[in-house]
C-alpha cells in the first residue's frame, strides 16, 4: 500500500509486529466519529480505540480507550499515580505526538509518552487504533500495542 506509511506503521514493520492497515472515509468532524469509523471498517465499535492526549499533574499521558465510551479522568490519574487529569490542549497534543487530531496514534509518536490502555482492549484478539493519519486504522494484537507503547493497562473507560 504505497503512500500509506506513517511513523506508526513504520514502527510496526521495523519491529516485525503482525498488523493490518484499514483505510476508511469518515469526516473527522462528524458526530459519533468513532462509531462511524467502526461501521466503515465493519467491526464492533468496542474493538476500535481512540488515543487521547491528556495532562496528568502537568505531564502528558496518552489514554487509549474504546470509541464507545468516554475517558474516566480520575481513573486515568490513578493508573499513573497522579492526582488530576485533564485533556491536553489540541495544539500541544499535535505538536508533541507529531500527529493531527483524528489521526493521533499511540504508536510511533514524535516523543514517547506514558500510555495507559483501557483494560477492555485485552478482551479482544485484535484491536484497531489510528495508524497515524486520518482515514487509516491499524489492527493489531492488544498485547503488541501494550508492549510497543510501554503502556500500563487499567480500567480507564467510563460509560
Amino acid at each position: 500500500m504505497a503512500g500509506q506509511g506513517t511513523p506508526a506503521t513504520a514502527l510496526l514493520t521495523r519491529r516485525k509486529v503482525a498488523h493490518t492497515t484499514h483505510p476508511y472515509d469518515v469526516s473527522p468532524d462528524a458526530p459519533n466519529y468513532g462509531a462511524l469509523v467502526a461501521a466503515a471498517l465493519g467491526v464492533p465499535p468496542e474493538r476500535v480505540f481512540k488515543s487521547l492526549v491528556t495532562e496528568v499533574d502537568g505531564g502528558l499521558t496518552v489514554a487509549v480507550v474504546p470509541v464507545t465510551g468516554e475517558l474516566d479522568l480520575k481513573a486515568l490519574a490513578a493508573a499513573v499515580g497522579g492526582k488530576r487529569a485533564v485533556l491536553a490542549d489540541r495544539a500541544v497534543a499535535e505538536r508533541t505526538t507529531g500527529y493531527v487530531r483524528g489521526g493521533i496514534s499511540p504508536l510511533g509518536q514524535r516523543r514517547a509518552l506514558p500510555t495507559v490502555v483501557d483494560a477492555s482492549a485485552l478482551d479482544h484478539p485484535t484491536v484497531y487504533v489510528s495508524a497515524g493519519r486520518r482515514g487509516l486504522q491499524v489492527q493489531l494484537a492488544p498485547a503488541d500495542l501494550v508492549t510497543l507503547t510501554g503502556a500500563v493497562s487499567a480500567p480507564i473507560a467510563a460509560g
